[in-house]
């Protein structure tokens, strides 16, 4: 019998932290972040990372495990998060994957398959100074015609991915998209139940816009201050996350402060939207919308599905 794992996902600022605290603490389980920039470490505010009082005493793990300045991919984040997992129904506790990265929550709920191409370090390169050249959007038009899924689905600011799609086509002939197709993907190792917060977009449109005005007053100016006091600069991988790459262009001086502001603003909204869209594709996922439930109607229903 396969063991049962708890997903709550949904778009940026709509509200799964608060709830899966509380869904923890009732259910005897454990939280395991699926957000692909709070695995990083010094960088908290941007990340919207949960602090230690906000916890609650619930442990959360994949939080602060990395150096802004490792390469970390995917495959990387599988690794090292199925170990938690492992180690949270070891101690007969229920694993609770929460956050917004729909690629980590498949990563670890479905059949993903990361080794099938090997490495081309040389055409890597190229594509890394074609896209210093002439912008990231250049090297993304040239998945269109070769694998048109992943065109749409890959953001053309998501270099690393765009190049890996690109390199896995040229070394298989075969499209980055069809390494994870097919009515198995979703066959995976556990009994997965996946929540998806939802709620009205403006609503939500105006809670990311009120996340951004709390992070600038937090010192998200002054984190990103000390990042590059520290060596970091917009080109890093992990300093191409929403709130970062656009207060490094300031600091850079390529944009205002308020044109930052207003980019961070925009870049999230785009971002929650992208969020839906994927979410939306799962054939797993149960969507809650807050304005028809309440939280407590949420929580009660959540709970009242997975106890016996």
């Amino acid at each position: 019998m396969k063991e049962k794992v708890l997903v709550i996902a949904g778009p940026t600022a709509v509200g799964k932290t608060d709830l899966s605290i509380k869904l923890a603490k009732e259910l005897n389980g454990e939280i395991i972040s699926t957000d692909s920039m709070q695995i990083y470490k010094y960088m908290d505010i941007g990340s919207a990372k949960i602090t230690k009082e906000e916890m609650c005493g619930v442990p959360h793990h994949m939080i602060d495990v990395v150096d802004p300045s490792t390469p970390f991919s995917v495959a990387d984040y599988k690794e090292m998060a199925q170990k938690c997992i492992d180690d949270i129904i070891s101690r007969g506790k229920l694993p609770i994957l929460t956050g917004g990265t729909g690629l980590y929550i498949n990563a670890l709920t479905c059949n993903m398959n990361f080794t099938e191409a090997e490495n081309d370090l040389k055409y890597r390169s190229e594509l890394e100074e074609l896209a210093e050249k002439h912008g990231n959007e250049y090297i993304h038009n040239m998945l269109k015609d070769i694998d048109p899924i992943s065109y749409k689905e890959i953001h053309y600011n998501n270099r690393k991915r765009v190049i890996r799609a690109l390199e896995v086509y040229k070394l298989t002939k075969k499209p980055f998209s069809s390494f994870n197709a097919g009515e198995e993907f979703y066959n995976g190792p556990y009994d997965v139940s996946y929540y998806v917060l939802n709620m009205d977009r403006e609503k939500l449109y105006n809670r990311i816009n009120l996340r951004v005005d709390i992070m600038m007053e937090k010192g998200l100016l002054e984190e990103c201050i000390k990042l590059k006091e520290m060596g970091y600069n917009s080109s890093v991988q992990s300093m191409q996350g929403i709130g970062y790459k656009e207060i490094f262009y300031y600091l850079e001086d390529k944009i205002s402060l308020n044109e930052a502001v207003e980019m961070i603003k925009q870049g999230s909204r785009n971002y929650a939207k992208r969020q839906l869209t994927w979410f939306r594709r799962d054939p797993r996922a149960i969507f809650l919308d807050k304005d028809i439930f309440s939280e407590d109607e949420i929580f009660k229903r959540i709970v009242g599905e997975l106890l016996p």
